[in-house]
């Protein structure tokens, strides 16, 4: 029977009764505004698929405040090509490693998960078609949040999106997010993913540095869509200008 209808995941372990209770409201107010327990949940699944992302402690973009700190402190390698190429792979590391543990280890992040999971299990009818919609709303709004971040990254690298593939920064967001998410689901059963890591150099890096799953994997997606932009030429003027970008 599984087999045929798949597992399904609920809210019916969560009871009314001790909602009320820890909400510390009148029972009678309660029911006025939700006479069958069923309402209540339905509502409370439409909220969840509003709000999950934007509540979340992380959202799969780099932390931009932390990239542009490290972008300063090393700002001396705007000057060459092969330092361009380092701070970039820097970049995507650091800021892989921050999004990933700040992902699995957060309780809203871990809901959100789970929310998708009862969807899937909710019968066709009025509520799945809003809970999804909900759910599109917030994965599109998030998405966009993470596009415009690479979008500013790339620019600051004079980094292009790889012509031949025909792709923008919103798919570029799409594929970054669907891998940490993979990632920070495959780690609640297999922690360590999230402890892990391997001293080496990456991605023609001139540099040794302490590489986890999840950052290769972040940052060889990243990559694979990215390439420098022949038409940016670094020259004085360039560099001064990163430099004021940096600074404000």
């Amino acid at each position: 029977m599984i087999e045929r209808t798949g597992l399904t995941v609920s809210l019916e372990h969560i009871s009314f009764e001790d909602v009320i209770r820890d909400a510390g409201v009148a029972r009678s107010a309660v029911y006025r505004r939700w006479p069958y327990k069923d309402l209540f949940f339905s509502d409370l699944l439409m909220e969840l698929a509003k709000q999950a992302p934007a509540s979340a402690d992380a959202d799969g973009r780099p932390s931009e405040d932390a990239v542009m700190r490290l972008a300063r402190e090393r700002i001396d390698q705007f000057a060459t090509a092969r330092g361009r190429h380092d701070l970039c792979v820097e970049l995507l590391r650091q800021g892989a490693l921050r999004d990933f543990e700040a992902m699995y280890a957060s309780t809203q992040w871990h809901t959100y998960i789970a929310l998708h999971a009862t969807f899937l299990g909710l019968a066709d009818g009025t509520l799945r078609t809003e809970v999804q919609a909900a759910l599109e709303s917030a994965e599109r709004g998030l998405n966009d949040q993470i596009a415009h971040s690479y979008e500013r990254l790339t620019a600051l690298l004079g980094l292009r999106l790889r012509p031949d593939l025909h792709t923008d920064f919103g798919e570029l967001a799409t594929s970054l997010s669907a891998t940490m998410r993979g990632f920070v689901l495959t780690a609640l059963s297999r922690p360590d993913l999230a402890e892990r890591t391997v001293r080496q150099g990456a991605f023609g890096a001139t540099y040794a540095a302490e590489w986890s799953q999840p950052a290769l994997g972040i940052t060889a997606a990243a990559l694979a869509f990215l390439e420098p932009d022949p038409q940016v030429e670094w020259s004085e003027g360039r560099l001064a200008q990163v430099a004021r970008v940096l600074e404000s």
